[in-house]
């Protein structure tokens, strides 16, 4: 069930209940929860670092993902903060020439730059708040806004990388949402 209202022009929403179908294709824009949000809802702790990630992503943005703990022997989780567009390993640098913020998922086990984190369970959540979509319905494109009626953020399905640049050493996290095919509802 997916809820749909257009953003106003001041960039606040409004509610619009009179939504007959939507197609929902790709997610480039949403905005992460609070820490303390994200904290609660994924039962988190108190170990967390003060907020240190975008207010609103984009693609290549820096954002929030949970993912089981590395070194943990149980299935702890942690939160860490990465770009939103997956690095695979092989890539020469972090700033890649084609967009990996979505990753389609009939396409994982197969597309070089995530059948390796497919393959090694490198699955994680990404907390959103709210997710943005075009609309194009009347032929121009109108923003609009998703977010659960509960008011409680969304948990969506990623994968998730580290990366180590090999001449400087520097290591960058990154990860990827996973979308279905799109779909229309009527």
């Amino acid at each position: 069930m997916h809820l749909g209202e257009p953003l106003a022009q001041d960039g606040e929403s409004n509610l619009f209940p009179s939504i007959t179908h939507q197609v929902i294709v790709m997610c480039n824009r949403y905005t992460p929860p609070a820490l303390l949000d994200i904290e609660r809802e994924w039962a988190l702790g108190r170990q967390n670092p003060a907020r240190w990630w975008d207010e609103v992503l984009y693609p290549r943005g820096t954002g929030p993902f949970i993912r089981r703990a590395r070194d943990a022997v149980g299935y702890e989780r942690e939160l860490v903060v990465g770009q939103w567009g997956l690095i695979p390993w092989f890539a020469k640098e972090p700033k890649l020439k084609y967009p990996t913020n979505n990753a389609r998922s009939e396409e994982l086990a197969d597309k070089a730059s995530y059948k390796h984190p497919w393959a090694c369970g490198q699955r994680c959540i990404i907390p959103a708040a709210d997710f943005d979509e075009p609309n194009w319905e009347s032929g121009k494109n109108v923003w609009w806004r998703f977010r659960r009626a509960d008011g409680a953020p969304w948990g969506l399905a990623g994968l998730w990388n580290t990366w180590t640049d090999k001449s400087t050493g520097e290591v960058v996290e990154s990860y990827t949402m996973i979308l279905g095919a799109p779909t229309v509802t009527q």
